[in-house]
């Protein structure tokens, strides 16, 4: 991309309503600031029918065995890697299944590494690194829409006919332009102009967001809004699936807490026990009929 065209790019240019940024009051920025955030929020809803078809794209192939691959560089593969990093806890995921790539890798995550992001070969080597199929998704995200790593990562996805999502923050580009689906949240300028970590990486965020969220709630992830599969690793989290196994089962605390210890504090496999009245055995086996989901694994006729 030359310089002309960086230039010509919404969200590298400057917001009228930003003038004199600096000799506002404290308030007034914080308006400003808010009333941007909401530029986002709508920038995504506007997305809706795009954000379905690659939703149910990903559904589909995640129920094959395929992976939900985020890529992205500087913010965006931040925050591909922070949507990929609380999947896992939240919904019980196999992390093999959801993967990020960040150029620079991890390390780029605490320490800012911008050259990476212009190596459009590393992006090559790094999503062909993990052997993508046909069954594998690939979400690019980048707010430019240009970014050379991201266009290698993607090549590489597209040659071995995985199906590609792009997540941007502006209207034609050319990652766009070679996915599947194109997620184009149009925030335009930033309040600090080009500082697409502002309302472009709000948008991007909120994206990933319910992408991976709704991925998950559909393949069984959780029961109504429960978290269902959640890891109880902590104090907190072992409090949170109490609490879950309760309101999907409306037991006694005492009861929730036999379920939980009995089924090694396996949150779902707790709130089938207790549903169907079975062991943690065959709780575990009328899950694994039911493809995950709890509301089959107890149903009189189900499995």
């Amino acid at each position: 991309m030359t310089n002309s065209e960086l230039d010509l790019l919404a969200t590298e240019g400057r917001l009228p309503a930003a003038a004199g940024l600096d000799l506002r009051s404290t308030r007034e920025q914080v308006d400003l600031m808010a009333e941007q955030d909401r530029v986002a929020v709508d920038a995504v809803a506007s997305t809706r029918d795009r954000l379905v078809e690659a939703i149910d794209a990903t559904v589909a192939r995640l129920r094959r065995g395929g992976r939900l691959i985020e890529v992205g560089a500087g913010t965006p593969g931040r925050l591909a890697v922070l949507d990929v990093a609380e999947c896992r806890p939240t919904f019980g995921v196999d992390e093999r299944q959801v993967i990020a790539v960040m150029a620079g890798g991890f390390g780029a995550v605490r320490s800012a590494a911008e050259h990476d992001e212009d190596d459009l070969d590393g992006g090559r080597a790094d999503l062909e690194a993990l052997g993508p199929g046909p069954d594998d998704v690939v979400v690019a995200v980048s707010a430019s829409g240009r970014t050379p790593y991201v266009l290698g990562a993607l090549a590489a996805a597209r040659a071995a006919g995985a199906y590609t999502v792009a997540v941007v923050n502006n209207a034609g580009s050319p990652i766009a332009a070679a996915s599947d689906v194109a997620v184009e949240a149009l925030t335009g300028p930033e309040v600090v102009a080009g500082s697409t970590r502002l309302k472009a990486g709000t948008a991007a965020k909120l994206v990933l967001n319910t992408i991976s969220t709704l991925v998950m709630v559909q393949l069984g992830h959780t029961h109504g809004d429960l978290m269902i599969d959640v890891r109880a690793t902590n104090d907190k989290l072992r409090r949170r699936a109490q609490r879950i196994v309760q309101e999907a089962t409306g037991e006694p605390e005492d009861a929730v807490a036999a379920a939980l210890a009995a089924s090694g504090d396996e949150t779902k496999t707790a709130t089938v026990m207790l549903l169907a009245g079975v062991d943690a055995a065959e709780a575990r086996r009328r899950l694994a009929a039911a493809g995950g989901f709890v509301r089959a694994a107890v149903t009189p006729d189900g499995p």
